[in-house]
Order: C-alpha cells, then structure tokens, then sequence
C-alpha cells in the first residue's frame, strides 16, 4: 500500500497493489475526505482532463506554528468549507482515480504551456538505461522557460540525448518534450529521497540551458 499526504494532512489518497495486479506510478484513488479544484476553486469534475489542486477538509492541523501567512496560504476555506491544500496537483480520471502531477511551486510554464515535471520524469524513467531523472524549467528567451532534465543513467550506459527525447516524445505531447537532457553530475536527491529540483536547476544552468 501506498500512502499519498503530506505533514499538513493525510489520507489524501491509497494505491494498493496485489499479487493478480499491479498499480501505475502516481496513480492513487481519492481520499473520502478530498476534493480537487482549479485555479478558480471549481471543483473539478471526473474524467475532464482539468488539472487540479487536491485539499483535504475535516481533520486538519490549525495552522503552521508562528507562520500566519504560510497559514493563510495552505488552509483556506472554498465554499464555506476550511481545506488543507499542500499544493499537489492532479487529474481526476473518469473512474475516480487520480493522476499525481506534482506540486504546484515547480510546476514548469513554457510557452504559455503548464508542463508538471513528474509526469516528464516518469516517462524518462521508463528508458531502460536512465536509474532517475529531475526535470526543471530554465529561463529561456524563446520559452519563457525551457523543460530540461537531468537524468542518472546506468553506469555503463552512454547519453543518448536525441534517444531519450524521442522516447518521452512517444509518451508525451511535444511541448513537455526536453530541450536538453544532462547526465547527472550532482546527486539528484537529498539523503530523505526528496527532489532537489533547486540544486538541479542550478546545475541544468550551469550546463548550457536548454539546447
């Protein structure tokens, strides 16, 4: 089983796999006390397409401690109704199931296009000589910001740049597409296995930016 929350709530929602199945990656179905609205605190609907932020109404903490804006931001009432919002985003699909976008702070803009850089990462991760993959937007004159990922790759396997865009092409829409893709010269994540999209974005920009 596989818990999806955060330290401002839980129960955001469960994916439990099986011996007859298994389950796709960021795939979850939607906490009972959950809901998922657009940026215009719309609830959004079953199998629209919409991506959403998902909130958490009943049980949720007061606030952060000495923190009124960080407060004011993450709990928030919609419609009368006071929610804890991490700031993930998703998709509802049409059997009620959700599709985990990522969180909204590294949510990538280009060229008026919002790319959310998990979705990118897992279709890299499914090359079979790339072990991890980051994804970040760098500032781009052209894009505004240009999707670009930094991938870990098997020790002895070579950077196939053109290969791996062509491999998320097959998967993706060309807009959320890398511009360029490095191999990993830093650690991708801090020692709790958490992204550390700041420090790959510095290095992304060290290397060129986009192609």
């Amino acid at each position: 089983m596989d818990a999806f929350g955060a330290s401002e709530g839980l129960g955001y929602g469960l994916s439990v796999a099986t011996a007859q199945g298994s389950v796709q990656t960021a795939k979850f179905m939607i906490g009972e006390h959950c809901d998922v609205f657009d940026e215009q605190d719309t609830k959004v609907e079953a199998g629209s397409g919409v991506a959403g932020f998902i909130a958490r109404k009943g049980a949720i903490p007061m606030g952060y401690y000495k923190d009124p804006e960080k407060s004011a931001k993450t709990f928030r009432t919609i419609g009368g109704v006071r929610y804890s919002i991490p700031g993930d985003w998703c998709r509802v699909e049409a059997d009620g199931s959700l599709t985990l976008l990522g969180r909204g702070s590294v949510c990538i803009n280009t060229a008026g296009e919002k790319v959310y850089p998990e979705e990118v990462e897992e279709a890299l991760k499914t090359h079979p000589s790339v072990i991890d993959a980051l994804v970040v937007g760098v500032p781009d004159e052209k894009w505004g910001q240009a999707v670009t990922a930094v991938v870990r790759l098997e020790d002895d396997a070579a950077l196939d740049e053109a290969g791996l865009k062509a491999h998320v092409r097959q998967q993706l829409a060309g807009y959320k597409t890398p511009k360029a893709v490095y191999r990993a010269g830093i650690a991708l994540r801090a020692s709790n296995g958490k992204a550390d999209y700041a420090a790959v974005r510095d290095f992304a920009m060290r290397q060129g930016g986009a192609a």
